[in-house]
């Protein structure tokens, strides 16, 4: 970062400094309108961004960065070229290329990465960015093991880093609504909370491709990277559609989806770590290249509380939110003493236990509308406050979906000890949680 660019961001952290005292998650956010932004940013004042990872859902997160006047695309990175210059295109007067991540994390000017890449490269791009002094936008999921969730956690905490993992359904005015109803206590104490997502890819599921050889292009052992080395696979590779039917690059459709669904209840009801998690599941139906679950059900014990998750590749069925024709479909149901409420993405709906919520009002809006999930990041990487779903808030939602699927793999119960972030009285399960990394990648085992 350039000496001006230094200097024009401690002034502008003094004066926000003025406004609240940084903090650890900061509820609600400064709007970018209020940060004095002008049609025009002066040019050392404009946050320059890397993207690494540029498929679809990296280069969306990037342009809806890249549409605001104070922030300048510096450097794309991809292991596949075509990949890499269909990002580069609309950035070539201001962005440089790159095929290695760490090349890019090495320069000066570049203040901010967001992180587009498979999952199973996100712990390792994501310390490597801290360590840089990067901020971090992170897609989800966060993390595929425990350490590795952990490990982010530490590192964004240790190098002082501003890091967004990407729910953008967090900044939907739907879910602000939903919290404010659960939170009012109009349903009642709570018992119960029910997650899923369903869609049906049929028998055949993706199909199968039996061409091993990556196309032209492609560097195959650097998207492998630091996790264990398997042959080339189109539909591995082709889109993060895909890449969930294949459970240790993905955490399958679990952790593909869940981060969405599950943070929704975590919010409204504020949870912390879950006491016990049991999972149940497997490959019963689709015979395709893939190996992930198609049948998946978690049940998580917190203190006089349960949620649970179910996942089907392989059945469209649901309840309240639809059914017939194929298609995906999820929800969230809170199940209250007084009342149900449903909800998704985009509507709820209050089921009333006879007439015991006749006397209940819609409380006022509470929760300020989102500036966007990007817009939010970028804020904070001005006022150096933690934006809603940073890693301490979002470990509550990753490490609930990480120690379900250990709990598949295992098959049996995980406990976790919230005070301490810790498998207890499972050895096994203990080291299981830690993944080994592929030379000459290193698990970055001195932030657990």
């Amino acid at each position: 970062m350039s000496k001006s660019n230094e200097l024009s961001r401690r002034r502008f952290i003094e004066k926000a400094t003025a406004v609240g005292a940084a903090g650890v998650a900061a509820p609600y956010f400064v709007p970018a309108s209020a940060l004095g932004q002008a049609d025009q940013a002066p040019a050392n004042e404009r946050v320059q961004i890397g993207l690494i990872g540029c498929g679809g859902m990296g280069r969306a997160n990037l342009n809806n960065c890249a549409k605001y006047p104070d922030v300048v695309v510096t450097g794309v990175c991809d292991i596949w070229k075509e990949r890499r210059e269909i990002a580069l295109a609309k950035f070539k007067e201001s962005a440089k290329p790159y095929h290695d991540y760490r090349e890019m994390l090495a320069r000066k000017d570049i203040d901010a990465v967001i992180i587009g890449t498979p999952p199973h490269w996100h712990c390792r791009q994501t310390v490597d960015a801290c360590e840089a002094g990067k901020d971090v936008y992170l897609q989800k999921p966060m993390t595929l093991y425990l350490g590795e969730s952990m490990a982010i956690k530490n590192a964004v905490k240790k190098h002082n880093r501003i890091c967004q993992v990407g729910t953008q359904v967090h900044a939907s005015e739907n879910y602000r609504r939903v919290v404010e109803l659960v939170q009012s206590g109009n349903l009642g104490k709570i018992s119960v909370a029910r997650t899923f997502n369903v869609m049906n890819q049929g028998p055949e599921g993706l199909g199968h491709d039996p061409n091993t050889t990556p196309p032209e292009g492609l560097d195959w052992n650097m998207w492998i990277g630091p996790y264990p080395m398997r042959p080339y696979n189109s539909f591995l590779a082709k889109s993060s559609y895909h890449h969930p039917s294949f459970m240790l690059y993905s955490g399958g459709w679990t952790c593909g989806m869940a981060p969405h669904i599950v943070d929704l209840p975590v919010w409204a009801l504020k949870l912390g770590y879950p006491e016990v998690t049991y999972s149940s599941g497997g490959r019963y139906t689709i015979r395709d290249d893939g190996d992930a679950p198609d049948t998946q059900e978690i049940v998580w014990q917190y203190p006089n509380f349960t949620m649970t998750w179910m996942m089907s590749m392989v059945s469209s069925f649901a309840f309240d939110f639809g059914r017939g024709k194929p298609a995906r479909r999820l929800g969230i149901y809170f199940h209250g003493v007084n009342g149900t409420m449903y909800c998704n993405y985009g509507k709820h709906e209050i089921v009333p236990e006879g007439d015991w919520m006749k006397d209940a009002q819609t409380p006022e809006k509470s929760i300020p509308p989102s500036p966007g999930h990007e817009r939010e990041w970028l804020d904070c990487i001005k006022t150096r406050r933690q934006p809603s779903c940073n890693p301490g808030y979002h470990c509550k939602i990753d490490v609930p979906l990480v120690l379900g699927n250990l709990s598949l793999k295992l098959g049996r119960s995980i406990r976790f000890d919230s005070a301490t972030e810790k498998i207890v009285g499972d050895a096994e399960a203990a080291k299981a949680a830690v993944p080994e990394y592929r030379d000459p990648w290193k698990f970055p085992a001195e932030y657990i």
